[in-house]
């Protein structure tokens, strides 16, 4: 059964009466270690366990579900273009070759309504796998946008308290 909210704006209550706290998605920072980069959007990757089937016999009704390695999606961030080409440097680092120098260790901190951490992810050893540039048209008034889509080695994940909520090592 989905919370109910309670008239609280940020909090909701559960069939049984707990709060729980919800934020809103739009008060973040991205940290890339590359100076002032600010983002208008951060897509996180979904992490999925690869689920083998094992076969057996004489077990007719099913198959064995068995666990595999985690898969991870890529880290996606977008920002209007600047007089800063730092992001296509950046990836034009890795296509010349030298994945090891650009990578980077990247944190994503959510925000409360207070301009406090909620949860921080880290996503270590980083390196960008795809740049996209805007479209332009000559009636149109929207921003320009560039696209860069990140690969990591392992994500770990905080709470706002600093608590560690997990790690997982997708591999590359």
């Amino acid at each position: 059964m989905p919370a109910e909210k309670d008239g609280n704006a940020g909090s909701s209550k559960t069939p049984t009466g707990e709060r729980v706290e919800v934020h809103d998605g739009f008060r973040f920072v991205v940290d890339i270690h590359e100076g002032d980069l600010f983002f208008t959007e951060c897509t996180l990757p979904s992490l999925e366990v690869d689920v083998a089937e094992q076969k057996e016999g004489g077990y007719n009704s099913g198959v064995h579900l068995l666990p595999g390695p985690v898969k991870a999606g890529r880290l996606t961030l977008k920002r209007g273009i600047t007089k800063s080409s730092a992001l296509l440097a950046w990836y034009a680092q890795v296509a010349r070759g030298e994945v090891e120098k650009a990578m980077r260790n990247v944190t994503l901190t959510m925000l409360d309504s207070q301009g406090q951490p909620v949860m921080r992810m880290d996503f270590l050893r980083a390196y960008p796998v795809k740049w996209g540039g805007p479209s332009f048209k000559a009636g149109d008034s929207a921003i320009a946008i560039e696209t860069l889509e990140l690969a990591f080695a392992e994500v770990q994940v905080q709470d706002g308290g600093g608590a560690k909520g997990g790690s997982t090592a997708p591999g590359r």
